[in-house]
C-alpha cells in the first residue's frame, strides 16, 4: 500500500504567450480547470503506475471539492482519509507559456487544516510506502516521517515547494526528491560541502545514511545513495506543459519502489513517465498510464 499525505488543489490555468515580469500584464489564449495538488497529483500518478494508493488530505465544502477529488475517485485512489473541511478547497493558480514553463501561486486553503491528528487514518504498516510534500503544514509532515519510522514503513519525501525550516528533517526520510534548485538551496540550508552537485549529494547521503535523488528536468534525473551513484535519461521531447511532471515522477517512483523494482529500474520508469506528462496540458489530465510507460520504454529498463 501506497499512502500520499498532502494537498488536493483545483488548478486553474490560464495559457499566455509568454510568461509575465513582475508588474507586467499578458494577454491570455485559454482557460481551464483540473484537479491538483501535489499530493493529489502523486496519488493519482502512483495509482496509474499500477499501486494501491490511499489518500490522506482535506478538501473544502465548495464547488471546487468535487472536481478536485474527480480523477482520484476515477483512478480508484481510497479518499476514506479525505476530510471535508470548513476552509475551501485549496487552489493553484497556474500560467503556462507557450514554450511549456509555467508560474504558479498556491492558496493552501483547507490544506492548512491537515493535521498530525490525521495520521491515525493511514493505518500503517512494516513495508508500506509512505509519500509526502510540502503543501501542508510542515509539523505534520514530520509526524508523519516519525509515525512511518516507528512503523517500519519506507517514506519518500518529495521536498517542493522549497521551505528552509524543511531543512532540519530531512534525513528522516528514507528517500529525499527534490529538484535541481530545490537541492541547491538545501545544501546552503545544510551548509553541505563539495565541488558540485553531484559531490553534494554524496555528502548528504554520507551524512544522513539516506538516499536523495535530484530532477534534471530534460537532463534526467540524477541520485545518491550512500554505496552508489547513479544517472538516469530522460526521454527527448518537446514539452507542451511541465505543470505535474515532478509530481508524476515521485508518484511512480513510489509505485516503483512498492513493486520491489531496483532503484535504477523505477528511477527509469519514473523519469519517462514524467517525461510523457509534458506532452499534454495540465497537471493531473496528463499523468500516463502504465501502458504508455511501458511503451515509452519499450520493454527496456535499466538498472
Amino acid at each position: 500500500m501506497i499512502t500520499v499525505i498532502g494537498s488536493i488543489n483545483l488548478d486553474l490555468i490560464a495559457s499566455v504567450d509568454r510568461l509575465p515580469a513582475p508588474g507586467e500584464t499578458v494577454p491570455g489564449s485559454g482557460f481551464k480547470t483540473a484537479p491538483g495538488g501535489k499530493g493529489a497529483n502523486q496519488a493519482l500518478a502512483a495509482a496509474r503506475a499500477g499501486a494501491s494508493v490511499r489518500m490522506i488530505g482535506a478538501v473544502g465544502k465548495d464547488a471546487f471539492a468535487g472536481e478536485a477529488l474527480a480523477l482520484l475517485k476515477d483512478g480508484k485512489v481510497d479518499l476514506s482519509g479525505a476530510a471535508e473541511a470548513e476552509a475551501p478547497t485549496g487552489t493553484a493558480l497556474i500560467l503556462v507559456g507557450d514554450d511549456g514553463e509555467n508560474m504558479i501561486a498556491v492558496v493552501p486553503g483547507a490544506n492548512a487544516t491537515v493535521l498530525s491528528a490525521d495520521l491515525e487514518k493511514a493505518a500503517l504498516e512494516k513495508g508500506d510506502i509512505v509519500l509526502l510534500q510540502h503543501e501542508i503544514p510542515l509539523e505534520t509532515v514530520e509526524a508523519a516521517l516519525d509515525a512511518t519510522a516507528a512503523a517500519g514503513a519506507i517514506a519518500i519525501l518529495n521536498t517542493a515547494p522549497f521551505r528552509k525550516e524543511a531543512a532540519t528533517f530531512l534525513g528522516k526520510a528514507n528517500y529525499v526528491v527534490a529538484n535541481e534548485t530545490e537541492f541547491d538551496l538545501y545544501c546552503e540550508a545544510l551548509a553541505l560541502s563539495g565541488a558540485d552537485r553531484p559531490a553534494r549529494m554524496k555528502a548528504f547521503a554520507e551524512k544522513t545514511g539516506r538516499t536523495v535523488i535530484v530532477t534534471l528536468g530534460g537532463d534526467g534525473v540524477l541520485a545518491a545513495t550512500p554505496e552508489a551513484f547513479l544517472s538516469v535519461p530522460a526521454l527527448k521531447i518537446t514539452p507542451v506543459d511541465t505543470v505535474g511532471a515532478g509530481d508524476t515522477f515521485c508518484g511512480y517512483l513510489a509505485a516503483g519502489l512498492a513493486q520491489r523494482l531496483p532503484l535504477g529500474d523505477a528511477l527509469r520508469r519514473a523519469a519517462v513517465a514524467g517525461s510523457l506528462a509534458c506532452l499534454k496540458p495540465g497537471a493531473q489530465p496528463a499523468i500516463p498510464l502504465a501502458s504508455e510507460v511501458d511503451a515509452a520504454l519499450d520493454g527496456q529498463l535499466v538498472g
